[in-house]
């Protein structure tokens, strides 16, 4: 049975994803605005501002996506201006300033891991996954009941600012969790969907009840048709 765990990024870990190359560790489904270009845009919302509510406010999405994630696409692109960045990929990126160039790597991760973010998550969501994906659950974790505790679990017991993830790794799903910036690519998964559980994601309407966030969010919006895409692709 497959436990949850933290992520260890370190350099032998990095080198080693490095080699594997992007090819193998690709989003799975087709992320607007993260395809190779001179200049990186935000992108699109796949839902409107107000579509997430009562479990995530207009007022959130508003402050979360138009300053936070523009932020971070505004800083990258600020970054990557007249360098060998700007003609690769955002994956490229992440993988090739991982442990060199931390405020290139921070941005670049956080351009990404947002846009997973808000595709991880749909109107109407939350539930139980089927198909595939539940079957994987039910190998790897023995339920799918017990899968999605961990993933909860693993989000509300990160530490500070991160994210939690359900990945492929070596074929198997796991549970993860990480800090701040990192994504799970770096330690060869891929992910499949994703949490925001850094504070701006749920303050401005569960203060410090990142819980009660979770909750809406696991029992309402995660979105298992974008990880069931992602695992089969």
């Amino acid at each position: 049975m497959q436990a949850k765990a933290a992520i260890g990024m370190d350099r032998r870990s990095f080198l080693k994803t490095a080699a594997l190359g992007t090819v193998a560790l690709g989003l799975g489904a087709s992320l607007p605005g993260v395809a190779r270009a001179e200049t990186f845009k935000l992108a699109p919302l796949p839902w409107a501002e107000n579509a997430l509510e009562p479990y995530i406010s207009a007022r959130t999405i508003k402050f979360h996506y138009g300053k936070h994630h523009a932020g971070y696409v505004k800083k990258l692109n600020g970054a990557i201006k007249g360098t060998p960045w700007a003609a690769k990929s955002l994956e490229e990126i992440i993988l090739g300033s991982y442990g060199k160039d931390d405020f290139l790597f921070n941005n670049a991760a956080q351009v990404w891991n947002h846009t997973f973010y808000w595709n991880s998550l749909k109107p109407g969501g939350g539930g139980r996954p089927t198909g595939d994906l539940a079957a994987g659950m039910v190998a790897q974790f023995g339920s799918v009941e017990t899968c999605l505790q961990q993933l909860q679990e693993a989000s509300a017991k990160r530490f500070g600012s991160g994210w939690g993830w359900l990945c492929l790794k070596d074929g198997k799903l796991v549970v993860v969790s990480s800090s701040n910036a990192l994504n799970p690519m770096v330690d060869g998964m891929k992910p499949l969907l994703t949490i925001d559980v850094w504070e701006h994601a749920y303050y401005l309407d569960y203060q410090n009840r990142r819980g009660d966030y979770l909750k809406g969010v696991m029992e309402h919006l995660i979105n298992w048709d974008f990880a069931a895409q992602n695992l089969k692709s």
